[in-house]
């Protein structure tokens, strides 16, 4: 029988110790990993909430009359069937799922994935289709202390942000003016078909217009929906500080972000690393950074993304 030697003894001692350690070294790095995600998540869950909760005061102040039966949480935050913005078909199924304030959480654990560190550009298309889910971007955002260039369109879905007096870009104002975010959009377009309204009436259009003056943004009105598209791009690139841009964020369906409607069926929602082989109609922002090799986080099909990560569909009470 083979006996060991007592060298060969102390290198199995070394080994094991050395195994030991290495285990408990790993172990210790997930822990403090997965807390400091704990972390992050919770203080970007408080802060959508804050949001939340000053803009209801807000409208509340305002005098503004909340549709129980449609907004059964009482938010205030979820807009009309049909309004003179209104671009497109809507289901308020994701726009209350979007107003849990724990989707930012999900959206802090999309941007560790994506690699981001402090300070890093993150690139922003928002439309006024899903102003809970904004709101949760940005919570995320500041969070982690990014650097977000926000573009927004400014049209909505039903239900959304189609109230003509309180647009996306005048909840983004309110709760700067409050110093409760720190960001919101440097440009914007009308949005709709062609990103210019198509569809909309000319008082829509007008309305969107004044909603984009008073808020002091720069109005992006591009003939063609390709020049419009790399107008997003080229803003993008001149507030990058000549830093690279490290993730782009998508929310919602807007034509300059995915290009052609069509691409909605091929493009996946969630963090996306790289974009499936298809021959994509048109090119929109999306389509373009993904080229770039920048991962892409595209928040468009809410209640499968609210499934996907264990959040309620339609809660009813908004979780805390």
């Amino acid at each position: 029988m083979y006996q060991f030697s007592a060298k060969s003894k102390r290198v199995l001692t070394v080994l094991t110790v050395f195994s030991l350690v290495a285990f408990l070294l790993v172990e210790h790095y997930k822990t403090d990993h997965k807390r400091n995600w704990y972390d992050q998540k919770l203080e970007a869950s408080q802060l959508a909430k804050k949001s939340f909760d000053y803009l209801k005061n807000y409208r509340l102040q305002k005098g503004v009359f909340i549709d129980a039966i449609n907004d059964p949480n009482e938010t205030a935050m979820i807009g009309q069937d049909i309004t003179p913005i209104t671009t497109d078909r809507g289901y308020i199924e994701a726009k209350l799922t979007a107003l849990n304030p724990n989707f930012s959480a999900v959206i802090v654990e999309m941007l560790n994935e994506a690699g981001v560190n402090q300070g890093d550009n993150v690139a922003v298309a928002f439309t006024g289709s899903i102003p809970g889910l904004n709101i949760c971007v940005i919570s995320a955002l500041q969070t982690l202390k990014l650097n977000p260039i926000i573009i927004t369109s400014v049209g909505s879905s039903n239900w959304g942000a189609n109230d003509p007096d309180f647009t996306w870009l005048d909840m983004e104002r309110i709760l700067v003016d409050a110093g409760i975010f720190k960001f919101k959009s440097i440009a914007a377009s009308i949005g709709g078909g062609l990103d210019r309204g198509r569809g909309l009436s000319p008082e829509g259009r007008d309305l969107i217009y004044s909603a984009i003056t008073r808020n002091n943004i720069l109005f992006i009105n591009e003939e063609y929906l390709d020049k419009s598209i790399e107008k997003r791009m080229d803003i993008y690139r001149e507030h990058s500080d000549n830093k690279p841009i490290e993730t782009f964020i998508n929310v919602g369906g807007g034509i300059a972000s995915l290009g052609s409607v069509e691409n909605s069926q091929f493009i996946p929602s969630g963090l996306i690393e790289s974009l499936p082989m298809k021959n994509y109609p048109s090119a929109g922002v999306l389509i373009k950074m993904a080229d770039k090799k920048i991962p892409v986080i595209h928040l468009l099909n809410i209640t499968q993304l609210a499934e996907k990560y264990g959040l309620p569909v339609s809660p009813k009470p908004i979780p805390q």
